[in-house]
């Protein structure tokens, strides 16, 4: 926007719950504005590659602890940066996402896709991986079971998603902010899974092995309004279906971002990766 401030749905990461397709009361998300918000990003998503790859390099370590030769991959949502890695690997990978834009990212045979609606036939895939896409769906039970079936038999999915704990230090501070500033708060930053939930979701869409575990990325910014721009050039924008369409007062980020905690002289925010592995059952 021309003053600087984030756009009414400019904040944060917002992780899906499990809803029934049929109510449409029970949708926690906007598909339409997450394809708009990565359509947007697909120009800018190379400003956050590094933390992007960070998240994909230890996420696909837990390759490196199986003697598994894999040769036909599934890319989630890499937003171009886990499909190269893919293939450095010896992999032929195919990559879907949500925005045509950002699927082209991917530097090879690429597919929009809606994760809740997937359209590849059962056993296509020995390896999907999926790095921090599957949070703006609203069926993720769903989702994961399209996954495994589009899995061969002892196929392996390797997924990640913001879990509890994650952008914590700006929930509170734009809870306090707002609350000083308007006399109230209203939710900005939708609740993450805990960890126990992914390995459930995990059994739950019929995966065999299912193991849950949870790394810790603290992201430290000179300029704390460098946070909103990186979760901007991400995609990870505000898509919570009853979010507020009305302009924050303009105090709002500034007070917000003064709050955040301070690690030499920088500002101090945390991604708390929960990384799910998951086997297909064999045949």
């Amino acid at each position: 926007m021309p003053d600087g401030r984030p756009e009414p749905d400019s904040l944060a990461t917002h992780v899906g719950g499990r809803t029934c397709q049929c109510m449409e009361s029970m949708l926690v998300f906007d598909r339409e504005a997450v394809r708009r918000h990565r359509d947007r990003a697909a120009g800018t998503v190379e400003l956050v590659a590094d933390v992007l790859r960070d998240a994909a390099e230890r996420l696909l370590d837990r390759l490196d602890d199986t003697n598994r030769r894999f040769v036909d991959a599934l890319d989630v949502g890499g937003r171009g940066v886990v499909a190269p890695l893919l293939r450095a690997r010896g992999m032929r990978v195919v990559s879907c996402d949500l925005s045509p834009a950002m699927a082209a990212l991917n530097g090879g045979p690429s597919v929009a896709a809606d994760e809740e609606f997937l359209p590849f036939a059962p056993a296509s895939f020995d390896l999907i991986v999926a790095s921090l896409s599957l949070h703006w769906v609203n069926d993720l039970p769903g989702a994961l079971i399209q996954l495994r079936q589009a899995l061969r038999p002892e196929g392996l999915l390797l997924a990640s998603l913001p879990a509890l704990g994650t952008l914590s230090e700006l929930r509170t501070a734009l809870t306090e902010a707002e609350a000083e500033i308007a006399g109230g708060a209203s939710p900005r930053v939708s609740p993450f899974p805990e960890l126990r939930d992914c390995a459930h979701l995990l059994q739950r869409a019929g995966f065999t092995l299912p193991v849950a575990d949870v790394e810790d990325i603290r992201l430290l910014y000179a300029n704390p309004f460098a946070l909103l721009t990186d979760l901007r050039a991400a995609g990870e924008t505000n898509a919570i279906r009853q979010r507020a369409r009305s302009a924050p007062a303009r105090a709002l980020f500034p007070a917000a971002l003064a709050r955040l905690p301070v690690e030499d002289e920088r500002v101090a925010v945390t991604l708390r990766m929960a990384v799910m592995t998951g086997w297909a059952p064999g045949s």
